[in-house]
This record gives C-alpha cells, sequence and structure tokens, in this order.
C-alpha cells in the first residue's frame, strides 16, 4: 500500500462495519470508527499486510459542546455540531509506506468512555492518561489511568468547555499551618476579550513630531 487512494480501497473490506464513513482532510484519511470497535480497528491496521500502520503517534481527547459558536457569533456562518459532545482522535504512521491516518470516535455517555488501545499500541499510555486529566475520558482496561498534569487535588477537567477560567480552586502556603492548603478560588470571572488598537486612536508626541519632520 503507497498511495492515499490504495488506502481508501482496501478500507472498506478491512474494517466492515466499524468504518462509518471516511473523507480526505488536510492530505490526510480520517476515518469516524464505531466507537466499540476502536481496539479491533487498530490492531487490523496494524497486523494487516496492506496498511502496516504500527506506529501511535498520537492521541487526544476533544470537546465539542461548543464547536462553532465562536465562528458564528463573528460571522454569523457558525454551523451548529451535531455528532457527539466528546469523542478520541487517534494518529497512525505506516513506518514502511510513509502514509499517515486519523481515526475518531464518538462517545455519547458522561463521564465518556472508551476502550484503552494500551495492548495495541503500548505508547498510548501516557496519551490516554492526558485525555482522561484534561477531558476526563475514562479508558477502560488501561493498567494505570491517572492524573498525568494536573495536580493530585485538582478538581474537574480544565479543557472541557464548560470549565471556568478560573479554575475551581486556588492553592496558597499558609504560615499558621506550614503548609501548602487549597481554598476556593478568590478571583472573579472575567471573559477577556482581545483589544485592538487602531492608530487614530494614538496619541501623538513630540516626538512622533521630530520623526515625521
Amino acid at each position: 500500500m503507497k498511495r492515499l487512494s490504495e488506502l481508501r480501497e482496501i478500507l472498506p473490506a478491512l474494517l466492515g462495519d466499524s468504518l462509518l464513513s471516511e473523507r480526505v482532510e488536510l492530505g490526510e484519511l480520517t476515518c469516524e470508527i464505531a466507537a466499540t470497535a476502536i481496539k479491533s480497528v487498530c490492531e487490523k491496521l496494524r497486523d494487516d499486510k496492506n496498511t502496516r500502520f504500527d506506529q501511535l503517534i498520537d492521541l487526544c481527547g476533544m470537546d465539542y459542546s461548543r464547536y462553532g459558536e465562536e465562528e458564528d457569533a463573528r460571522t454569523g456562518n457558525g454551523v451548529a455540531w451535531a455528532g457527539s459532545r466528546y469523542a478520541v482522535v487517534y494518529h497512525l504512521l505506516s513506518l514502511p509506506d510513509n502514509v499517515r491516518i486519523r481515526l475518531r470516535i464518538g462517545l455519547d455517555d458522561d463521564p465518556p468512555m472508551a476502550e484503552s488501545i494500551i495492548d495495541i499500541f503500548p505508547g498510548a499510555d501516557w496519551y490516554e492518561r492526558e485525555a482522561f486529566d484534561l477531558i476526563g475520558i475514562i479508558f477502560t482496561g488501561h493498567p494505570d489511568l491517572r492524573r498525568l498534569l494536573t495536580d493530585y487535588g485538582f478538581i474537574g477537567h480544565p479543557f472541557r468547555k464548560d470549565f471556568p477560567l478560573s479554575g475551581q480552586v486556588e492553592m496558597r502556603y499558609d504560615e499558621a499551618q506550614g503548609r501548602v492548603i487549597y481554598q476556593p478560588v478568590t478571583v472573579e470571572e472575567r471573559i477577556l476579550v482581545p483589544r485592538t488598537i487602531r492608530k487614530d486612536t494614538f496619541v501623538k508626541t513630540p516626538r512622533d513630531d521630530r520623526n515625521n519632520g
């Protein structure tokens, strides 16, 4: 298997009903996969002699709950997201053929749950822990699923769209107790809007006159 067109011909027979749809984006093939079949799909793509996707190069969680809202507010052309709120996206690489493929599974439950692929690609270990930490996706079958980037006492999942910008708690050093403690966040939540500075609002200075003279 050398070309993208050949890969698109192979996949329907190889994956069967597990392949929900496929399309080409940014020069790579994106496949929507049934969530319950992701482990078997990864195994087939790795072991089949016509695909040989032998390396997982990335895995990430997604939250589509506000997808399209920003574009709609800016241009009026936003499209409401009709799919699952949560998703996991997998990027696989075939080293022998130098071809990449992108897999995506939609997750409808809350908390979202997906089967771990660590038995197929051991490198998925920390990727899955990161997706659990930041999005809250539970990977069943993972041998050590715990937070990776946030602290042990962290509340919530910071990459979810409904996570407050100010966070849930803050920590500080308490002199009376002689240790770092957690407490409810004390800063007010703000909406950060980029400020546009136009040239006609600049204050003219004597230096500007010298430069223009």
